[in-house]
């Protein structure tokens, strides 16, 4: 069964409530998580006048189309409260699709694998501790050779098992 991996982050308000109900809506909507990585604190990036994030991924069963997962992302952000008011602003919850097995999808919403994963050591740091050898379809990189050449050195503190 194919595999994909979700980033989970928050900064506003009760952070490890909104992971854990955010995965919990997750299931709820028909996507299987397999496994979680540790939670972690974390700086934020490229917005930096914000309040530190709390990060997770979680490796889910991929029965879902790639635009269904956004769909129901989306749909868990809002109903948690997630406004937005400034872009990569505060935020309750944010759910991005980061893998989605082996697929390469560019759309005016939707772009698999995530545009900047590789570039962050807040997805980077998770996502290597469950799935070392999760391979990037377009830079053909598994996650730990990602991480090895990440260009972040933000704080990625691990905080709680998952």
């Amino acid at each position: 069964m194919p595999v994909a991996y979700i980033g989970l982050g928050s900064n506003l308000g009760d952070r490890l409530q909104a992971l854990r109900l955010g995965a919990e809506a997750l299931e709820k909507a028909g996507v299987r998580v397999l496994k979680r990585s540790s939670l972690y604190r974390t700086d934020p990036v490229e917005v930096v006048d914000q309040g530190e994030f709390v990060n997770q991924v979680l490796g889910c069963s991929a029965d879902l189309p790639p635009d269904e997962i956004l769909a129901i992302g989306l749909g868990i952000e809002r109903s948690l409260g997630r406004t937005r008011t400034r872009d990569k602003g505060p935020r309750t919850l944010d759910i991005d699709l980061l893998l989605h097995a082996d697929t390469i999808l560019r759309t005016a919403g939707l772009e698999v694998p995530h545009p900047r994963m590789h570039l962050r050591a807040f997805v980077l740091v998770p996502l290597v501790e469950i799935a070392p050898d999760a391979r990037h379809p377009v830079l053909r990189l598994t996650a730990r050779e990602l991480l090895e050449r990440c260009p972040d050195r933000s704080r990625v503190e691990r905080i709680a098992e998952g």
